[in-house]
């Protein structure tokens, strides 16, 4: 329940956001695919080593395959929407001109979620052993991690700022929780 709140409050305290008032449904829907986007990033890597209550390892890395998908088409939604709203603006951000302190981040962790995916898509064809895949796939993964909290930590926008903070905790916690704990299986109770 708690890790429900936690996804779900800071979107829906961002609806009721007063800067919405004057946005257009593009760069609204933008926004909150970034947002969702952000509230995965909590699941992920709880997913991949089997510590989501009530699925097992198997059905874990199942669902995270799946959301991992889900995670790189909103991103790409966020990313293109705020392009076909603002395109000077992404522009300068992509080529790290932005005058802003999270555009950087953002860029980074775009990079590092293209590469994800890129990775991911081709790992079969490069036949990395698993343990050179799990390296490859963590180190990427906190990229995006940590420059996705540093980029929405940064942005003085629709997001409540104590939502959008305990949100950043929960998803760094998720994933120092993963790296330590690793594949390891969960203790039986």
């Amino acid at each position: 329940m708690a890790l429900a709140v936690v996804m779900v409050a800071p979107a829906a305290l961002a609806a009721a956001s007063p800067l919405l008032a004057w946005r257009d449904p593009l760069y609204i829907a933008a926004c909150f695919a970034g947002i969702v986007a952000m509230a995965l990033l909590l699941v992920q890597p709880l997913l991949a080593v089997g510590r989501m209550a009530g699925l097992s390892l198997l059905a874990g890395r199942h669902a995270h395959r799946w959301i991992g998908a889900a995670f790189v088409l909103l991103v790409a939604i966020h990313v293109g929407g705020l392009a076909l709203t603002n395109a000077p603006d992404v522009l300068d951000a992509l080529t790290f001109q932005s005058p802003t302190l999270f555009s950087p981040f953002g860029v980074v962790a775009l990079a590092a979620v293209i590469a994800i995916a890129l990775v991911t898509a081709a790992r079969r064809r490069l036949r990395l052993r698993p343990r050179l895949w799990r390296a490859v796939h963590v180190g990427l993964a906190t990229v995006i991690v940590i420059g996705t909290i540093a980029h929405a930590v940064l942005v003085e926008g629709t997001m409540e700022p104590l939502t959008k903070g305990a949100l950043a905790l929960a998803v760094m916690g998720s994933l120092l929780l993963s790296v330590v704990v690793g594949f390891r299986p969960a203790a039986r109770t």
